[in-house]
């Protein structure tokens, strides 16, 4: 079968970054009088996830500098659900491995799944927080505000402060009874938790993190915990337009190098290839993707391949090195199963791509309108079929690097390693 020939591209992208984290911290924790809520002697609680946000050891441990500047005694508590295996010390470990260590941040980790109900929503829905904040003077939550892989929210709450309070704070115990409701739990229940959180505990202030299409800490804001909800969903719609995205809506065939929890906590960010694939919830109307080929896992991954079901065909190299211990119980605790699922499974890159290929009904194979990426979240260089040139070459973000040349795999029949130079 002939393979299109593909040509190497570049996408400039832009944002705004924060060059000094320290600064910055310091100017939105005056915004919000920090000053005149926090004593000297009062205990408070910095709130710490377990996604890889860019710089976020530097915030944490600036936001405990300032703390202690007004004679705080800070400590960092684990928010994060039933990630880390549901443990304490699993979380811990978690926030270590994303440089989040009390000797790096200057403060102690206290880490446990003990909860403590405080209220309930109005529908019912038993309210927890996490035991060492709820006995802390006060609270700082820090989260990174962007677009859900699950679901689109008619309020703008999505990822974010309010996604933190209620499932990071609540431990695995919330994150179980909000997730056993499905995109209703995460999507409806999870905000009307938030706000019981809001008025029953001594939540300080929210400090919200926006990245830019390169990964890089674009927009930091404290905001006053009563604002937080209206505040959020507007740095929604920023953290969207940040986003970056395929230069083209229509693909026959796209290539993800790598799939992995370090990329999305879907393995492959559903806002990027434009599959959800969660039971009742509508499928995006772009970009169109006729068929996706999952090629490799992510070392950081550790074998959970979550989201090689949002794929169409994968490689024996990734179905050998999936732990399926750890993506089922991923996958089940979400409830969201589709997204484990083994597609078929083909011997290498070349296989697979042909066998796409063949699907392609009505377009010859020399023609498809084909891509590679390394992954879902660093989409600065990727490759595009020569039949995509006459869509991109004018687009202003874009830079054309060298000419076509033909698809190469490896004595494997795999796609070489990806190179950015």
């Amino acid at each position: 079968m002939k393979f299109p020939r593909i040509v190497k591209v570049k996408q400039h992208f832009q944002g705004p970054v924060v060059e000094n984290i320290d600064a910055e911290i310091a100017k939105q924790l005056a915004r919000v009088a920090l000053d005149q809520k926090v004593k000297p002697g009062m205990r408070i609680a910095i709130t710490a996830g377990s996604r890889g946000i860019a710089n976020i050891a530097e915030i944490i441990r600036a936001c405990v500098n300032e703390l202690k500047q007004l004679g705080a005694d800070p400590f960092i508590v684990p928010t994060m659900g039933s990630h880390g295996g549901a443990t304490a010390e699993g979380q811990v470990e978690v926030l270590n491995s994303l440089g989040i260590t009390e000797d790096f941040c200057g403060a102690p980790i206290l880490s446990s799944m003990d909860v403590v109900h405080v209220g309930d929503t109005p529908d019912g829905m038993p309210v927890h927080i996490d035991q060492n904040a709820w006995e802390a003077d006060g609270i700082i939550l820090m989260g990174r505000v962007k677009v859900h892989t699950d679901f689109k929210s008619p309020i703008g709450i999505e990822s974010g402060l309010m996604k933190m309070a209620a499932i990071g704070l609540g431990k695995h115990k919330q994150a179980l009874l909000i997730h056993s409701y499905g995109v209703h739990g995460i999507r409806d229940i999870m905000p009307e938790v938030a706000k019981v959180l809001f008025e029953k505990t001594k939540i300080l202030c929210g400090i919200a993190i926006l990245e830019n299409a390169f990964e890089q800490t674009a927009i930091l804001e404290a905001i006053p915990t009563e604002s937080i909800q209206k505040r959020e969903a507007e740095l929604l719609e920023e953290s969207a337009a940040l986003m970056p995205r395929l230069p083209v809506e229509d693909i026959d065939v796209l290539v993800v190098d790598e799939i992995g929890k370090n990329y999305s906590g879907t393995g492959m960010d559903t806002n990027i290839i434009g599959r959800i694939r969660i039971l009742g919830v509508e499928e995006p109307a772009s970009p169109r993707i006729k068929y996706i080929v999952a090629s490799n896992v992510s070392e950081e991954s550790h074998g959970n391949a979550l989201g090689i079901g949002l794929a169409d065909l994968t490689t024996k190299r990734l179905f050998e090195q999936v732990n399926h211990q750890k993506m089922n119980e991923n996958v089940i605790t979400s409830t969201f199963l589709s997204r484990a699922m083994i597609p078929i499974v083909m011997e290498n890159d070349r296989e697979a791509i042909t066998a796409a290929a063949r699907a392609n009904w009505g377009t010859e194979s020399e023609n498809m309108r084909f891509m590679r990426i390394p992954n879902t979240l660093h989409l600065e260089y990727l490759y595009v079929s020569e039949t995509l040139l006459p869509e991109i070459a004018n687009l202003d973000h874009i830079e054309i690097i060298g000419e076509p040349e033909e698809i190469v795999f490896d004595e494997n029949g795999y796609f070489p390693k990806w190179s950015h130079e």
